[in-house]
């Protein structure tokens, strides 16, 4: 898997921009990435040190779509909470 296939984009929710004040961030990641490839991933994009990683899968919620309101299984989700021990992690640059 390639270094910019493993992360897809950072999650951006008020528990999530609480959780930057103690250095943790929280990226949606691919289904089949491990904490290694999220650990270099991390690395060699934003020229950080990860401390920690925790990754949780969550489910796809069950949606009923259409006309007739039939069952659509929405697509599975992985997080990956990051605690930093050094660097900066700027996902809002000033302009």
């Amino acid at each position: 898997m390639k270094i910019n296939e493993v992360l897809i984009k950072p999650i951006i929710t008020e528990k999530a921009t609480d959780l930057t004040k103690r250095q943790v961030f929280t990226f949606q990641v691919h289904l089949k990435a491990n904490k290694n490839q999220i650990k270099n991933a991390l690395e060699t994009l934003y020229k950080v040190k990860v401390g920690q990683i925790k990754v949780v899968v969550r489910k796809g919620k069950v949606r009923k779509v259409g006309k007739k309101m039939t069952p659509k299984t929405l697509t599975d989700r992985k997080i990956a909470y990051i605690y930093l021990k050094d660097g900066r992690l700027d996902l809002f640059p000033q302009a």
